[in-house]
C-alpha cells in the first residue's frame, strides 16, 4: 500500500503564482508600483455593493487578489513539448490557439492554465506560452543562424527534468519535492543579463524582428511580464500616469461599458535593461528591451455568436481606411462600432452572445420541480426562479496580445506577414491537441444548467 501524500496540483499552482510574483518583483521594481495601482483601484471599485455582490456570488473575491497571468517566448519545439509537461505538474492544460502572424509578430501561441470550474476558483494563474516560427524567417541563412543559435541551449534546469518525470511516474509529488520543483522552475524563467551571442549577433537578429533577438540572444525565456487583474481599467490606466508610468495610449480590446465583455489589457512601455555581450567588456556592455508591465480586466465570456459579433465590430474599426488602431480618434471609433453590441446581462442571455452559470434561487429550491419544469429558461430566470450569473473569460485575444507585442517592441516593428495560422503544426510541437477555449465555456455553462434544472439540460 502507498502511504504517500502528494500536493494537490491547485497548490503547487498556487505556490508557483506566489514565488513567480516575488521574483518578479525583486527583478522588476515597476511591478511592485504597478500592483499598489491595481489594489488601490479594486478598493475602490469594491465600494460599489453591486459589484462586490457579484463578486460575493461567482465565487471570485477570494482570487482577485492572487490572478496573475504570465508571459513567455519559447524558440523550439522540444522546448514547448517539456514547458507543457511542467505546467501539468501544476494542473495547467495547453488552452486556445493563438496565430500572433497576422499582426506582424512572428510567433504562435497557446495559454496554460487550470480548466476546471474548482482549479479556476483556486487560482486561475494562466501563462501566455508563444513559440517562434522560424520559417517566418525570410532569410534563410539568418534562419539556420537562428536555428543554430537556439539548438545549444537547454532553458531546463537538469533538477526540474527530473522531478516532471517524478511527477508523471509517480502520479505527483510531496509537499517537499514541489517545493524543490517550484524553486527549479523558476529557473526557467529568471533574467539573465548575459546575451548568449555576440553584439554583432544580436544587432543582425534585431534588425530582423525585435522579438526573434529576445527569443534567440538569451539563456532562458525571462518571463516578460506578469498581468494582474484590476476590476476598472480606465482608472487604473489615469491612475498608471499619474504616478508618472509610461502607459499605452490605447487600452487594447473592447471599449469601456456597463457590462465588460472578454478581455481589455493595458500596459507600460518595456524597460531598458544592460546587457552583456559575448566578447565585449563591462564598459562595451549594451541594452535590451523587453519585459513591461501589464494589466487586465477581464469580463463576460462570449458564446461563438457573441464572438463573431465581437470580431465583426473589432474588424469594422481597425479596417476602416486602413486606421488599425492608430489615430486620436480610435476610442471614438471604437464606441461607435461597439453601440451595436447589447450592453446589459439580460439582452445578452437571451441574444445568446454570453455564458452564465445557473442556480436555483431560495425561490426555486423551495418549488414544485413540477411547475418549475413547465417553464422555459427564459421563464425561470425573468421569474426569479433561477440565478444567472456572467461566466468570467479566462482567455485572451489575438488582436490585443499583438498590440501589446508591438507597443513594446518599438513603432517602428510593424512587420507584415500573410495570415498563417499552423495550428496543426503548433500541435505537433507542443505533443498535444490544445482545448477549444469556447468549448469549455459551453460545458461549465450546461453542467451548472443539468445540476439546477435537469429537465432542461439539453436546452
Amino acid at each position: 500500500m502507498n502511504d504517500t501524500t502528494f500536493l494537490p496540483s491547485d497548490e503547487i499552482r498556487s505556490l508557483f503564482s506566489r514565488r513567480m510574483s516575488e521574483m518578479y518583483r525583486a527583478e522588476v521594481p515597476l511591478y511592485g508600483d504597478l500592483l499598489d495601482v491595481v489594489a488601490d483601484v479594486n478598493a475602490d471599485s469594491m465600494r460599489e455593493p453591486t459589484l462586490l455582490a457579484q463578486l460575493r456570488r461567482k465565487g471570485e473575491l477570494e482570487r482577485i487578489d492572487v490572478e496573475r497571468h504570465g508571459a513567455v517566448r519559447l524558440g523550439k519545439p522540444e522546448e514547448l513539448a517539456t514547458m507543457r509537461r511542467l505546467f501539468k505538474v501544476m494542473g495547467m492544460a495547453p488552452v486556445g490557439y493563438y496565430d500572433l502572424s497576422v499582426a506582424g509578430v512572428p510567433v504562435h501561441s497557446t495559454a496554460f492554465r487550470p480548466v476546471t470550474d474548482a482549479s479556476l476558483s483556486n487560482n486561475p494563474f494562466r501563462v501566455f506560452t508563444s513559440l517562434l516560427r522560424l520559417e517566418l524567417i525570410e532569410n534563410p541563412v539568418l534562419r539556420a543562424e537562428v536555428q543554430e543559435i537556439l539548438a545549444r541551449r537547454n532553458i531546463f534546469t537538469p533538477r526540474v527534468l527530473a522531478l516532471i518525470e517524478q511527477a508523471e511516474t509517480a502520479g505527483g509529488l510531496t509537499a517537499a519535492q514541489a517545493e524543490e520543483f517550484v524553486a527549479q522552475a523558476l529557473e526557467t524563467f529568471r533574467w539573465h543579463s548575459e546575451a548568449t551571442v555576440s553584439k554583432a549577433t544580436y544587432d543582425k537578429l534585431l534588425a530582423a524582428h525585435r522579438l526573434i533577438a529576445d527569443v534567440a540572444c538569451f539563456k532562458g525565456p525571462h518571463i516578460n511580464h506578469l498581468t494582474p487583474r484590476t476590476l476598472n481599467i480606465d482608472d487604473a490606466q489615469v491612475e498608471m500616469t499619474r504616478r508618472g508610468m509610461a502607459a499605452k495610449d490605447v487600452i487594447e480590446g473592447p471599449p469601456r461599458r456597463k457590462v465588460p465583455i472578454l478581455l481589455r489589457q493595458t500596459s507600460f512601455r518595456a524597460l531598458q535593461e544592460r546587457v552583456a555581450f559575448v566578447g565585449e567588456s563591462e564598459a562595451e556592455a549594451g541594452t535590451h528591451t523587453a519585459r513591461f508591465g501589464e494589466i487586465e480586466q477581464r469580463g463576460v465570456a462570449l458564446t461563438r455568436k457573441g464572438r463573431a459579433l465581437y470580431d465583426a465590430l473589432l474588424s469594422r474599426v481597425r479596417d476602416a481606411n486602413g486606421a488599425g488602431n492608430a489615430g486620436a480618434d480610435y476610442q471614438a471609433r471604437l464606441d461607435a462600432a461597439f453601440s451595436d453590441f447589447p450592453d446589459d446581462l439580460k439582452t445578452m442571455r437571451e441574444a445568446g452572445l454570453g455564458f452564465f452559470r445557473y442556480a436555483l434561487t431560495d425561490k426555486g429550491r423551495a418549488a414544485n420541480q413540477d411547475a418549475l419544469a413547465a417553464k422555459s429558461l427564459q421563464a425561470l430566470v425573468d421569474e426569479g426562479w433561477l440565478d444567472a450569473e456572467p461566466i468570467t473569460y479566462e482567455d485572451f485575444l489575438p488582436v490585443s496580445a499583438a498590440g501589446i507585442f508591438q507597443s513594446n517592441l518599438g513603432s517602428d516593428e510593424q512587420k507584415s506577414y500573410a495570415a498563417n495560422s499552423a495550428q496543426a503544426v503548433f500541435e505537433a510541437a507542443l505533443g498535444a491537441k490544445v482545448q477549444d477555449e469556447i468549448a469549455l465555456y459551453e460545458e461549465a455553462q450546461a453542467r451548472s444548467l443539468k445540476a439546477a434544472v435537469p429537465f432542461l439540460s439539453a436546452a
